[in-house]
């Protein structure tokens, strides 16, 4: 041992003896077994890893009731907090809801109408409009937009709750979250030093320093960047309803969630044209006076993000790449489901950060 220890003082590499090959082995062994476990209980964890993901991401505004009405315990904080949010969601729901629904209505108008109707947009080939009609049912998109009125939601709803013993589990795990979310709030902070004290003492510098790593990350992307996105999503809604594009404010907030992963709303161009060419066979706007406005949209909200939302929120400091961070999801959301897409920022840094600091010997 101590001679592992001057070689790693002299800046060496141990030698791969038969004790650290074993470690190393049963190490592996321990990481594989306790991903099989976590997909063989997703269902259970789900529940508790969405709630802890929303917890996070309202502790600072925990801590900022607590400073603004200088609170001393965490109840009266969380309380405001939870009610501030409910009041939130449905102040949105109540303002925007109904619009979006006469929107759906519209556009499901208009879909059936391109769906049986003759396109003729110019420097656009009939065989582009061959191409859509045959790769998208359009009529069965039309169907299902006209459906997603309040009657429907609610007869689903109830179709769900007496359909059955597993739907009504389902829903019950479910309730579970906001159980969840409250009992992780009130003892966040004990919650933390528990984890903290886990760890041996021995190994508390180096899981700490680690665990530093991680945590400058987590609020760099989680929290830095879902305020990023939502600003993106509000932009490009305002910019949208000043067009006249319909469905404005669903469009507007999807590409404000696509921009969870930098730059990934660009891939929603796509969807934003075939829009722009439903809407343009109804004969009200030239289809491209629409989609050379929606352009226009994509690059001043891009300008504004590039310029002020991300200097000002973000900051200078370099986090993960895009594509690290779309291919963490991918590997993380193909082997684990949507616990893997929680988990996977979180995994990914703690990796990026071991081997910085451990295999190349680099500190950030």
């Amino acid at each position: 041992m101590e001679e592992y220890k001057e070689i790693e003082a002299r800046g060496g590499r141990r030698p791969f003896t038969f004790d650290r090959v074993v470690r190393l082995i049963i190490t592996l062994g321990m990481v594989v077994a306790a991903m099989w476990l976590i997909n063989r209980l997703s269902g259970v964890l789900l529940p508790f890893l969405v709630a802890w993901l929303m917890a996070y991401l309202l502790e600072p505004f925990v801590q900022r009731n607590r400073r603004m009405l200088r609170l001393k315990g965490r109840i009266v904080a969380i309380s405001i907090t939870l009610i501030e949010a409910l009041l939130l969601f449905t102040l949105l729901g109540v303002v925007f809801l109904p619009s979006i629904f006469d929107e759906l209505h519209q556009v499901a108008a208009m879909v059936k109408n391109y769906a049986s109707s003759a396109a003729d947009v110019r420097f656009i080939p009939a065989g582009v409009h061959d191409f859509l009609r045959e790769h998208i049912d359009f009529n069965h998109i039309s169907d299902q937009m006209t459906r997603q009125d309040f009657k429907s939601i609610f007869e689903y709803l109830w179709r769900m709750i007496t359909g059955g013993v597993s739907m009504v589990l389902s829903l019950l795990n479910w309730f579970l979250v906001i159980l969840y979310l409250v009992f992780i709030m009130l003892d966040y902070e004990k919650l933390l030093d528990g984890f903290r004290h886990m760890v041996p003492p021995r190994y508390r510098s180096r899981v700490f320093a680690v665990a530093d790593d991680v945590k400058r990350s987590m609020n760099h992307y989680f929290r830095g960047q879902s305020l990023v996105a939502l600003c993106v999503g509000v932009l490009f809604s305002i910019g949208f309803l000043i067009i006249g594009m319909p469905l404005a404010v669903v469009l507007g907030m999807f590409i404000g969630l696509l921009n969870m992963v930098p730059y990934l709303q660009l891939i929603s161009i796509i969807p934003t044209t075939i829009l722009c060419l439903v809407c343009s066979i109804q004969g009200d706007v030239a289809f491209w006076t629409i989609w050379w406005e929606c352009m226009a949209v994509y690059i001043v909200v891009q300008a504004i993000q590039d310029l002020f939302l991300t200097p000002k929120i973000m900051g200078k400091a370099m986090g993960l790449n895009p594509a690290i961070i779309l291919l963490s999801l991918s590997v993380w959301g193909s082997l684990l489901g949507f616990i893997g897409l929680i988990i996977a920022l979180p995994l990914t840094t703690l990796v990026l950060a071991y081997y910085n600091r451990y295999i190349i010997h680099r500190n950030r």
